[in-house]
């Protein structure tokens, strides 16, 4: 007779779980354990879905950005390449994504004088554009070829090197009708620029109807939200001209979610068209132009998407001040300036930030 001690058994015991263990392995395809399942990396990010259900994700948008001629003067007496930009700037880093139209090529060069019409902003202006957080820059205007190829390659450059995304413009035609798509909070933007242009440089996206509706459709397969930007219209005048509302009532028509113009350097009206909404003009953000009351406002639009689409829209005028720098307007001034954008608006007073505020309902998506 063989006699087996207690610990054969103990070890015959541990042998026997082992090779269960292995089996039940083999069957389930090594899902044995839930809690090991859950052991993520750290920098392991959850699916969309997991996340906020239906996030908010805020985008300003401000005007036509000048930074040079007396722009520039000012900057140099100030010693500050933020300057024109502090009053605002805590507004415009508040947003997930923050967007303007830089008026200027970025360059080496001369000064520029009071009254030229050819504008270069010095390369240190960088600083200020970061410091105020802008994400995206449309370069399609009829300014950013003042000093030629050069200067546009300078832009690119600098922008790069700040990290400052750029549209409209590219080293070649395919690469200036290009999207470019930003991510935030998981939802994806399509940005595309477009401006009148008198150049016939094939460097800027020149605003063509049918390239445009091309564009956007295929930017729609890449991103939630369309955005077209438009640098048209009438200058000086507070109607948007026949043009201006073709061509964006073709960008809605083909799919964009909002248009945003500058150009006319006064505010223009606001319009909802089959879904989408067209900001026409934002008039002026930094520039000189001190020679008119109606010059020196401007408004800085702040719009809310969801995944239905755009659920609100905010507006804070600004006023500009010593030919360069804009702060925001006082209730006297506010009312005249918001009268423009030909909207019902709610005046908000709650928050660091007073505002205009309309309201989207789900029926006008």
């Amino acid at each position: 007779m063989v006699t087996i001690s207690h610990k054969s058994y103990w070890i015959l015991g541990i042998c026997a779980s082992l090779a269960l263990g292995m089996v039940l392995a083999v069957y389930f395809g090594g899902n044995v354990s839930t809690v090991e399942s859950e052991a993520l990396p750290l920098n392991y990010s959850r699916p969309l879905e997991e996340k906020l259900a239906d996030p908010q994700i805020s985008l300003i948008a401000v005007g036509d950005v000048m930074l040079s001629r007396v722009v520039g003067s000012k900057i140099k007496k100030y010693g500050d390449y933020r300057h024109p930009l502090l009053k605002t700037a805590d507004l415009l880093k508040s947003a997930d994504l923050t967007f303007g139209n830089l008026e200027s090529p970025i360059t080496p060069g001369r000064e520029i004088l009071t009254g030229e019409m050819a504008f270069r902003a010095d390369p240190e202006v960088t600083e200020g554009l970061t410091y105020a957080g802008f994400d995206v820059l449309t370069l399609a205007n009829n300014h950013i070829l003042n000093f030629g190829r050069q200067g546009l390659e300078d832009t690119f450059k600098y922008l790069k090197e700040a990290k400052i995304n750029f549209i409209g413009v590219g080293e070649t035609a395919i690469d200036a009708n290009r999207p470019l798509i930003k991510e935030a909070q998981g939802v994806k933007f399509a940005f595309l620029g477009y401006s009148y242009t008198d150049s016939g440089s094939p460097l800027v996206a020149p605003m063509d109807a049918v390239k445009m509706e091309e564009a956007v459709k295929q930017a729609k397969e890449q991103a939630d939200f369309v955005i077209v930007t438009m640098h048209d219209g009438t200058e000086y005048q507070f109607i948007p001209n026949k043009h201006q509302k073709e061509f964006a009532h073709q960008a809605i028509e083909a799919g964009a979610a909002l248009v945003i113009g500058h150009h006319p350097h006064v505010v223009q009206t606001v319009e909802e068209y089959q879904g989408g909404y067209i900001i026409y003009s934002l008039g002026n953000f930094v520039f000189d132009q001190m020679w008119s009351q109606e010059t020196r406002e401007g408004m800085v639009a702040k719009v809310i998407f969801q995944k239905e689409g755009i659920t609100e829209m905010k507006f804070y005028p600004v006023v500009i001040e010593d030919y360069s720098q804009p702060r925001f307007a006082a209730d006297s001034e506010s009312e005249r300036i918001v009268a423009r954008l030909d909207m019902k608006l709610e005046y908000e007073t709650s928050g660091q930030f007073p505002n205009y505020k309309f309201q989207i309902s789900n029926n006008n998506q």
